[in-house]
C-alpha cells in the first residue's frame, strides 16, 4: 500500500515538473506557431465578432479594418518577390500590434451607440 502511494506521488511530481518545463505557448494557437495568413484570418474574425457583439464602436471597427487592410497590402507587396526573413519579422511585429489593439478595443467598454443614446440615461 505504501509502495503504491509512494509511486503515485512520484509520478505526480514528475508530471508536474514536466508540464512546467514546457515552453510558453506549447499546445495553443500562439503567434509564433501560426502562419501569417492564419493570423490575418484570426484578426479579421475577432474584428467581425467584436462588431457583431457590440464590443467595438463603428469608429473602432473602421480604424481597425483600415490598419488591417494596410498590413494586407504591405504583405502583398512583400510577397511579390518572395518574403524575406526581415519582411516576415516586420509583418509579425505589425500583426502583434494590431492584435493587441483589437484586444484593447474589445475590452474597453465603449458603447456601440453615441453619447446621448437612450440606453445611456435611465428612463424618467
Amino acid at each position: 500500500m505504501k509502495t503504491m502511494i509512494l509511486t503515485l506521488a512520484a509520478a505526480t511530481a514528475l508530471s508536474a515538473g514536466a508540464a512546467a518545463a514546457q515552453p510558453y505557448g506549447w499546445g495553443r494557437a500562439d503567434s509564433r506557431w501560426m502562419s501569417i495568413d492564419a493570423r490575418q484570418e484570426q484578426i479579421a474574425f475577432r474584428i467581425d465578432q467584436g462588431e457583431r457583439n457590440g464590443q467595438l464602436t463603428p469608429r473602432e471597427v473602421y480604424r481597425l479594418r483600415t490598419k488591417f487592410n494596410r498590413i494586407a497590402r504591405l504583405e502583398a507587396r512583400y510577397r511579390w518577390n518572395g518574403l524575406s526573413s526581415a519582411e516576415r519579422v516586420d509583418l509579425d511585429r505589425r500583426l502583434d500590434m494590431l492584435t493587441q489593439e483589437v484586444r484593447i478595443a474589445r475590452r474597453d467598454d465603449d458603447r456601440r451607440y453615441g453619447y446621448l443614446d437612450r440606453d445611456f440615461y435611465p428612463p424618467y
